[in-house]
């Protein structure tokens, strides 16, 4: 079966490989991301998933397995995605300072064996607590360049980890894919 990861994201492709998936395709979606008006913030999570893995199946043929997969950083509700520049990855990261928020990691595979299509669209939520950091070592969280493509502007696996002072919920999701939901999905293909 053809594994195709619906992601340009690294960290995602890590994962995979994690997972002990070594034989698949990596083709970038490049699926609208908009937030849209109504929906709440897991359905979006999920439409998003959904969206980024069916516009790779729908430009692939065959026997295939598509993963798609979208993290949303949200606190009081109100959305972090990718900061736009250095001035909102600092206005982000103070804004989720010595508090508690919720990342939300949705998962879609979409398959197709013997000419049958199956999707599975599911979602985690993971609560994070950020320390209180301090302005100067923000400003140098930043200055790494690491934040700039991430929702929320911090990642947990890489320098950040020191301010994330207690997880509660899939680490792996936290990252970008949920691993745990999607092994139990297609152990059967790896």
């Amino acid at each position: 079966m053809r594994i195709i990861l619906a992601s340009k994201s690294p960290r995602r492709k890590e994962l995979l490989e994690l997972m002990g998936v070594r034989n698949f395709e990596i083709i970038v979606s490049n699926a609208n991301e908009t937030i849209e008006d109504g929906l709440s913030i897991e359905e979006q999570s999920k439409k998003l998933a959904y969206q980024k893995a069916k516009a790779v199946f729908d430009k692939t043929q065959g026997e295939r397995l598509v993963i798609g997969s979208d993290t949303i950083v949200v606190k009081n509700g109100k959305i972090y995605g990718k900061p736009k520049n250095e001035k909102e990855a600092f206005q982000f990261i103070t804004e989720l300072r010595a508090d508690t928020h919720e990342v939300i990691t949705s998962l879609c595979v979409i398959k197709e064996e013997n000419g049958k299509v199956t999707e599975y669209v599911d979602y985690e939520v993971t609560q994070i607590e950020v320390k209180d950091i301090t302005d100067e070592e923000i400003k140098k969280w930043i200055d790494t360049g690491k934040p700039m493509d991430k929702a929320g502007a911090y990642s947990i696996q890489d320098e950040f980890a020191v301010f994330i002072s207690k997880i509660n919920g899939n680490y792996h999701s936290v990252i970008g894919l949920p691993t745990s939901k999607l092994y139990d999905v297609i152990k059967q293909y790896i």
